[in-house]
């Protein structure tokens, strides 16, 4: 079963039905139908509240943060995650933060719209649509 760090533009393109909504969809329907495990960082669910309420309200990300909860895990940030993090030359700390989340964790993919922010290969770096397209060639959805 693949295990898959989920970036906060995949979740917010489901959320708020972004362009990339009918991926996003598709990737958390997998999660939900226990076919792939989603995980996420601490940080994301702390910026997901923050745009969640400023654009909606505190009670309407309360409730959906709730809901994401009961289907991604949470992965731990740690000393060593930190210490990674401030040692690895990414131009984003908060992406560092959730590259070496997952990598510590020897999740299979990070997937994020945001690819060129992660330029480590220790995990295969893609979108939705591509890990959907790489799930369907190397088994039935």
């Amino acid at each position: 079963m693949d295990k898959l760090f989920i970036d906060s533009d995949i979740i917010l393109d489901l959320i708020q039905e972004r362009e990339h909504y009918p991926d996003a969809l598709k990737l958390f329907a997998l999660i939900e139908s226990n076919k792939v495990k989603g995980y996420v960082s601490p940080l994301i669910f702390a910026n997901l509240f923050y745009i969640l309420r400023k654009q909606e309200s505190g009670k309407f990300a309360l409730h959906v943060l709730t809901r994401l909860k009961a289907l991604l895990h949470i992965l731990t940030i740690d000393e060593k995650t930190i210490e990674l993090a401030l040692s690895s030359g990414f131009k984003d700390f908060e992406d560092a933060i959730q590259y070496y989340c997952a990598l510590e964790e020897n999740l299979d993919f990070l997937i994020t719209r945001n690819k060129d922010d992660y330029r480590k290969s220790g995990i295969i770096i893609c979108n939705a649509k591509e890990y959907l397209a790489i799930r369907t060639s190397h088994q039935d959805i």
